[in-house]
């Protein structure tokens, strides 16, 4: 028998300061950068943690952060959880009433608030039920806000005691809550145990997913308030890693001069961030050191090979597929090339690389059909991919929806997918994104893929239209690149896919439009689409 040692977010914070104290936690803020190291870090997670006991929080309470990726929100994941309360990241581009619906559900107690943030709240204070003070996250004394009960971040601190003394809790109390949206309704909460986010760091850290070590400089380009940051800050305090925090609004000259000037040597983000990235660099003509980047992992969504390709052979650097969701803490997958799969050609490495990759290990996977019956790995058939493990959530927070998507001890995923033989997981379709034509399904995401390939184009996104005779039929709305906006049209694009796809599975037809609506994390937004193309009458 082994000792009774509950795995806690505290002992992650623990470790960095004690082995790793003077490694640095950089901010890009605004006329420079604040540093400061895992040893004043902790200092001023314990401040915070007192400050908020002080405020009335105790175990169990939430704590709202409405932030930026910065170094006082990396405060705020480790204070909360070291006093039992729970972190919860709300996501800064929702819709007023979701944001109103989220504080309320989760019944949020204090809300820490980002000073240029706080217009947004300050608008909804008079619907905020559960509330009891407001935190701006702010070393400005002229700071002036509307809010009630508000207080300066750095005040709180300075009055607080440094003491560290996080609290002993059950592994499986909950240290964090995110909320993913949903198909339908209002979005559904989901809650991470100190356990689930223990081990989902020592997941990320294995060799063969995402390797983080304490001779890492790491930046997460995904915002603190998606899906736990893709574990990022547990992750790289866990070894000791040096963590860059991007700051307000960053876009792609930032992203890649704080690569250039902190050598980064892994990134995350979603796929819209690192096209979006390579146009920059395209069209601005500029040249940056990426030669410390070890890996750019991208998630939440397909990344076309086309892009894969162009970050390997333009800018040497290696483009690796992840794949997750909020559910899961995310990560479920990775891309890593086995070894005996190492003689392959260059080009089946590259399809293999636009694969979502393989199980992470502590995983269980399965491929079910439309009747729940499981499906060979032969890389043909597709069906639904069903999930269970220690860091995947068994309900959603206080949401009759759960039984729709926990069935039997299995997470349903909702995603569409073939795996092969080797274990590779491909991605079709969310089961809403499919296009079901005669009876027989298309995938807009290998539409999608095939057409971003043309070197014209900068963004694509394939949607069903009504069809009187097929049911519905696959429309394709491109964004070309600036360059070509005037001269690319529907028949090249159609002639650059032509040999890829059976006849009865080419779009009926090619919009140009002038961006693809994205949603709150960067995806693209397909509802807008199908909304603004619901009436597309094929040729007018």
């Amino acid at each position: 028998m082994t000792m009774h040692y509950p795995l806690l977010v505290s002992r992650i914070l623990e470790r960095a300061r004690t082995v790793f104290p003077d490694k640095e936690i950089i901010t890009r803020v605004e006329g420079g950068v604040h540093r400061y190291t895992y040893r004043e870090l902790a200092a001023r997670v314990a401040r915070l943690s007192n400050a908020l006991a002080g405020l009335g929080v105790g175990e169990g309470d939430r704590v709202g952060t409405f932030a930026w990726n910065t170094y006082r929100h990396l405060e705020a994941y480790f204070a909360a959880p070291a006093m039992g309360a729970v972190n919860h990241t709300i996501n800064i581009r929702l819709s007023a009433d979701d944001l109103v619906y989220i504080i309320n559900h989760a019944g949020d107690k204090v809300l820490l608030i980002d000073p240029d943030l706080a217009p947004i709240i300050e608008g909804l204070a008079s619907r905020l039920e559960t509330v009891e003070h407001y935190v701006i996250m702010t070393d400005d004394p002229a700071f002036a806000t509307t809010l009630p009960a508000a207080h300066s971040y750095e005040e709180l601190l300075a009055q607080a005691s440094d003491q560290w003394a996080p609290v002993e809790l059950d592994e499986y109390a909950p240290a964090g809550l995110c909320y993913t949206s949903a198909t339908t309704g209002r979005p559904k909460g989901v809650v991470y145990s100190h356990r689930s986010l223990y081990l989902h760091s020592m997941a990320e850290c294995m060799a063969d997913v995402m390797a983080f070590s304490e001779q890492d400089t790491t930046m997460a380009i995904v915002p603190m308030f998606h899906a736990n940051c893709w574990g990022f800050p547990y992750s790289s305090a866990m070894v000791g890693a040096n963590q860059v925090m991007p700051g307000a609004r960053p876009d792609p000259q930032v992203i890649c001069e704080l690569i250039d000037r902190h050598r980064v040597t892994l990134t995350a983000g979603v796929p819209t961030i690192w096209v979006g990235l390579l146009d920059y660099l395209e069209r601005s003509g500029q040249s940056y050191d990426f030669s410390s980047l070890r890996a750019v992992f991208s998630g939440g969504s397909a990344i076309p090979v086309s892009v894969i390709r162009a970050y390997q052979e333009k800018l040497g650097v290696n483009l690796v597929h992840a794949y997750g969701m909020t559910e899961a803490t995310p990560i479920v997958t990775l891309n890593r090339l086995k070894t005996g799969l190492q003689d392959r050609s260059a080009e089946e490495k590259f399809e293999l690389a636009g694969s979502q990759g393989l199980l992470v290990a502590g995983l269980e996977m399965k491929l079910v059909d439309d009747a729940g019956q499981e499906l060979p790995w032969d890389g043909e058939q597709r069906g639904e991919l069903l999930f269970r493990g220690p860091w995947i959530a068994r309900e959603y927070y206080n949401d009759p929806r759960s039984a729709e998507t926990y069935v039997d001890g299995w997470y349903h995923s909702g995603d569409i997918a073939s795996v092969d033989a080797e274990g590779y997981i491909q991605i079709g379709d969310r089961v809403k994104d499919m296009v079901k034509s005669g009876g027989e399904w298309i995938s807009s995401v290998d539409l999608e893929t095939a057409i971003i390939a043309h070197p014209e184009v900068l963004e694509a996104a394939v949607i069903a239209i009504p069809h009187p005779t097929w049911q519905e039929r696959p429309l394709a709305c491109v964004v070309a690149k600036e360059e070509s906006r005037q001269s690319l049209d529907k028949a090249r694009i159609m002639d650059f896919i032509r040999d890829k796809f059976a006849r009865w599975w080419l779009p009926d037809d090619v919009v140009f439009i002038d961006e693809i609506p994205k949603t709150s994390v960067g995806k693209f937004d397909k509802k807008v689409l199908r909304e603004r193309f619901q009436d597309y009458v094929v040729g007018e």
